[in-house]
């Protein structure tokens, strides 16, 4: 037996989320027990190092394509941005002073939400579809019979397939407000 939909495809995505979240929360906390607030200045650089490393995975995608596993890539990928937001995460503390900065924040966990739909629920997806497509033609239906009956299954998982149209939009918009707030750091000062 399957497991229930929100089990295999939507806990997954939740649980990485809120993940995130408690453990940017968990570290600032310690950050102010040990009395090292100023700490998040730090985190805000890590944190930017490691969305950067992560972009790895776009350059090998579309530049170096015979070099590494593109797998390995894609998990690097995933956890450094995911790595890389818990840092911002911490530096931004809920210390929301300025537009830019919460912004950029704003669109950060959005662009993260974005890449876990694609982890989890475009992935999933697709698994689902074939495996529901196989089980039909194991019954014996008819090749016609099983496209019949899968037809809005196979579309929705093609409308899934243009996840990334969405989600690099979004991580352009991310990239771009995290720019200008670090240009207006650098220029205004703090």
């Amino acid at each position: 037996m399957s497991q229930p939909v929100l089990l295999k495809h939507v806990l997954p995505f939740i649980i990485w989320y809120a993940l995130m979240m408690l453990s940017a929360i968990a570290i600032d906390y310690l950050l102010h027990i040990w009395q090292l607030p100023g700490a998040g200045l730090f985190f805000g650089y890590l944190g930017t190092i490691l969305i950067v490393l992560s972009f790895a995975y776009s350059v090998r995608k579309r530049i170096y394509r015979a070099s590494g596993s593109p797998r390995r890539f894609l998990l690097f990928h995933e956890y450094m941005a995911w790595a890389g937001s818990v840092m911002i995460l911490v530096h931004a503390g809920i210390h929301y002073h300025a537009h830019l900065p919460r912004l950029a924040l704003i669109m950060m966990l959005i662009n993260v939400a974005s890449g876990l739909v694609g982890k989890f629920l475009l992935k999933n997806s697709r698994e689902a579809f074939t495996e529901n497509r196989n089980a039909l033609l194991e019954r014996g239906m008819s090749e016609a019979e099983v496209d019949k009956l899968v037809f809005f299954d196979a579309v929705a998982v093609s409308v899934m397939n243009q996840w990334r149209s969405i989600h690099l939009p979004i991580t352009l918009m991310f990239a771009i407000l995290s720019i200008l707030h670090i240009l207006t750091i650098f220029m205004f000062g703090k």
